[in-house]
């Protein structure tokens, strides 16, 4: 079985093709240059598994939450690609992704990711893994899972949840440390910062494999946040 996923909902963009048990990827931070890179990485390593889109049984992608013109082109890319070759395609929380590749580098199955939201805020969700080694999405004191919220509100969505700091992933750690810091275990900069498209694999091709895929035009963003402010730029 043959499974392609693309991401490119931060400033990461990254690209996985697994073959079987053999997988190819490419990943790199260019904010900016997602619209550049994407399709790029997919047809190396297309070209370097030497099989033609066609010959994939499904298609992932990163879903958000994360950048809004990032998350934007993800989607768009996937559904023309899984259009173009009649695949079904999933999508994968950005959060949830930090969260698996947490516990395939480090082994770490309590993981607490948190993304810079701007605007004086942050993504965040808590993850757990489950029997079949796949971190899952735990809802919370507010009994929602995934949210966007201050970083000093963060806190309260874990009370009488989790006992003890976990591990941390993404972006929002750095950003808001004084709130967030003594959350959790792993001190200083988290080792990881952004999703990849290869931890996106594993939760996806279970996904698909569950028969959970859907049409390409059916590829739908997670944005959580509904609404962008901003501010006149002085003589605008």
């Amino acid at each position: 079985m043959n499974y392609l996923a693309i991401d490119a909902s931060t400033e990461a963009c990254s690209v996985a093709l697994q073959i079987n048990d053999k997988v190819y990827s490419r990943y790199d931070l260019c904010p900016q240059s997602h619209s550049l890179q994407l399709l790029p990485m997919v047809d190396e390593v297309l070209k370097e598994a030497d099989i033609k889109l066609s010959q994939c049984d499904g298609l992932i992608f990163g879903r958000g939450p994360g950048s809004f013109t990032g998350v934007r082109i993800g989607v768009g890319v996937a559904q023309g690609l899984a259009f173009a070759a009649s695949l079904p395609v999933i999508g994968v929380s950005s959060l949830q992704a930090m969260a698996q590749l947490a516990f395939i580098k480090y082994q770490q199955t309590n993981v607490l990711a948190v993304i810079d939201a701007r605007m004086s805020e942050v993504y965040n969700a808590y993850f757990v893994l489950d029997e079949n080694n796949i971190m899952q999405e735990q809802l919370l004191a507010d009994k929602s899972g995934e949210a966007v919220t201050k970083p000093v509100l963060v806190s309260d969505r874990l009370v009488d949840i989790v006992t003890k700091p976990v591990y941390g992933a993404g972006t929002g750690w750095d950003a808001y440390s004084e709130p967030l810091s003594m959350l959790k275990v792993n001190q200083g900069t988290p080792d990881i910062l952004f999703p990849s498209a290869e931890a996106m694999l594993v939760i996806g091709v279970a996904a698909l494999k569950r028969d959970e895929g859907v049409a390409a035009e059916d590829a739908q963003p997670v944005y959580v946040r509904d609404t962008v402010s901003w501010k006149k730029l002085p003589g605008r």
